[in-house]
């Protein structure tokens, strides 16, 4: 049985546990800009108006420095936005910082993990801009962004080699000349073909219509039409899809048929050819 993982105990720091902090949610574009403004400049101006009897009013304006932080083709972002405010009652959300030690320090104290609690969430704001010309302009060209299909079609002007397919594979070419090969079998004569079956019968008494293609390679119509004149065709097993030539096509010398089962056997022409050959 595998023993759960241990996790080294650390001290967490509660000095700053009964600090309330903000949670606040920014569009996307603020956030891009402030990840790449340099530590040492302001990012923005935060302005908080206090009226008797009403809720806080809390604005954020940007700075010149971050709204100049863009590429060539980028659009301009809102400079004004208002933070709409709402309280945490009914949870307990914290804010946890971590400090690693640093490992390339020469210090003879070695420093250690610290963790600390940097205080109680106690209010959410959401950053909303105002719908100015500059923030309508602004989703617009986030829309026509979104709406671009990531793959897109593409006319050729011209051939281009990198998309030209093959022609045929070097298999395919191999497979058609064979075939076209085997296609052009011309028919042989009847009594050559004859002759080729009952030399083959000689040797086995049954056999399917595969190898007796091979054998005396001929179009497969042409020679069923020659095997239904001198063989019968079995449908029961033992010897089921096989041929075998007719009663009158073949005999059985006593010995072999005694000793074997009958599986050697003489052909000819017809039973009364073949007697006289014995």
């Amino acid at each position: 049985m595998a023993t759960p993982p241990t996790h080294i105990e650390k001290d967490l720091d509660l000095s700053n546990a009964g600090r309330g902090v903000w949670l606040v949610k920014v569009p996307k574009y603020i956030a891009n800009k402030w990840e790449k403004a340099p530590g040492n400049i302001e990012v923005g101006k935060l302005k908080i108006t206090k009226n008797p009897g009403q809720k806080a009013a809390v604005s954020l304006k940007l700075s010149e420095a971050v709204l100049a932080l863009k590429d060539p083709d980028e659009e301009d972002i809102p400079k004004q936005h208002r933070l709409d405010v709402s309280t945490v009652t009914r949870q307990m959300l914290g804010v946890f910082s971590h400090l690693s030690p640093n490992t390339g320090s020469e210090s003879i104290v070695p420093e250690t993990e610290k963790l600390y609690m940097e205080g109680r969430i106690v209010q959410k704001l959401e950053c909303r801009p105002y719908a100015d010309k500059c923030y309508m302009k602004l989703k617009l060209e986030s829309i026509k962004r979104a709406s671009v299909p990531v793959r897109q079609m593409q006319t050729l002007e011209r051939v281009v080699q990198n998309f030209k397919p093959v022609s045929d594979h070097k298999h395919n070419i191999e497979y058609a000349e064979k075939k076209k090969a085997e296609g052009k079998k011309m028919r042989d004569d009847k009594d050559a073909v004859l002759d080729m079956l009952f030399a083959a019968f000689e040797k086995h008494q049954y056999y399917n219509i595969r190898d007796l293609v091979k054998i005396t390679r001929q179009p497969i119509v042409y020679l069923k039409e020659i095997l239904n004149e001198v063989c019968n065709y079995n449908l029961k097993n033992p010897h089921r899809n096989m041929w075998e030539l007719k009663p009158e096509y073949r005999h059985y010398n006593k010995d072999e048929k005694a000793g074997d089962g009958g599986n050697s056997s003489t052909a000819g022409k017809s039973q009364d050819n073949s007697d006289d050959s014995s």
